[in-house]
Order: C-alpha cells, then structure tokens, then sequence
C-alpha cells in the first residue's frame, strides 16, 4: 500500500493524485457505470444486489439503489439492512460512510466526506483529507440533502429536502436548512 492511501485511510492530510488511488478510483467508476445502466438491462433485485455487493463494503439484506449512482471507491460505504437510496446519489468515500439500517435516502442526496485545505497554496497543490460521515438507523434524508465531513446523523432523525448539515445532529429530531438546524423533537 502507497504512502498517500495509508494517510487517506488514517484520516490525514494526501495527494489523491497517485496511481494507486487512481486506479481503485477508476474501478468504482466502471462499476458504477455498468451498475447505472441496469435499470434496464437488471431489473431484477438479486441482478443488482450482486453488482452492489462487488463495488460496495457492506450491503444489508434488502438494499436497494436506484441509478444513477456514483462513489469515489465504493469499498469504504456500508449500508445497513432495508436501506433505500433514490436517484443520483453521490457518495465521496475518501474515509468510511456508515449508513445504517432501514435508512430513507432521497434523490440527488449528497454524502462527502472530503475535506480540502483552506491555505490556498496547499490547495492548489491538491491535498485533501477525509472525514467519516455516519448516518444512523431509520434516518430519512430528504431529496437534495448535503451531509458535509464529519458529521454524525442519529437514529430516527429527518433531515428537510435541500438541507446541507454541517455538524452533528442527535437522534430523534427534524431538522431543516443551510446550515441544517434542528425545528423540533420528532415523537
């Protein structure tokens, strides 16, 4: 293993501009790419439940992904059982994206764990680092939700279509905005 996915997978500041990387980068984009194109062609769950299987960490019993779909690597995702994921996900697993079980995950939502640097100099040189984002169980992302590095989303909570969720959020609660902010507890 290169030097610049051992600092990505430790959560520290790399260069993603790097073979290795590349090259697992372009595997999950080929995937992805023949996955997308099984709405047609697999119609059926089991079809796609294998392609899933060989581009993904972990897929619970009953996940089911509609396409388009795309991801950074695919291996650092791990969906829990029942999960659903609407149209256009797009999933940057430069660091782990835990999703838990009988998750609801609506159209265009967004899940980046990418983070780059503020020193401008540093930035334009390209280096960037990732931060887990952890979705828990029975969470409801509305369409068009950004989850930011970093954050944790607990059990049980909704978070509003077009909220971009910059920090934590606990569990059992709605929460609406940019910056997405918890409106109330959710009974």
């Amino acid at each position: 293993m290169g030097e610049n996915k051992q600092r990505m997978l430790a959560g520290e500041w790399y260069l993603p501009d790097d073979p290795e990387l590349t090259a697992e980068s372009r595997r999950a984009a080929a995937l992805c790419a023949a996955y997308n194109v099984t709405g047609d062609v697999l119609p059926d769950f089991a079809g796609r439940t294998k392609m899933l299987a060989e581009l993904l960490g972990s897929v619970g019993e009953g996940v089911r992904i509609r396409p388009p779909f795309h991801c950074d690597f695919g291996r650092y995702i791990s969906i829990g059982d029942g999960t659903f994921v609407n149209f256009n996900a797009v999933f940057l697993d430069v660091a782990p994206i835990t999703i838990g079980a009988d998750v609801q995950i609506g159209p265009n939502v967004q899940l980046l764990t990418p983070t780059h640097e503020l020193d401008a100099e540093r930035r334009r040189a390209g280096w960037e680092k990732g931060i887990p984002i952890t979705i828990g169980d029975n969470v409801w992302l509305g369409g068009g939700v950004i989850v930011c590095p970093g954050v944790t989303i607990g059990a049980n909570t909704v978070v509003g279509a077009g909220s971009v969720v910059v920090k934590d959020l606990p569990e059992g609660v709605l929460a609406v905005g940019n910056p997405a902010r918890v409106v109330r507890e959710l009974g």
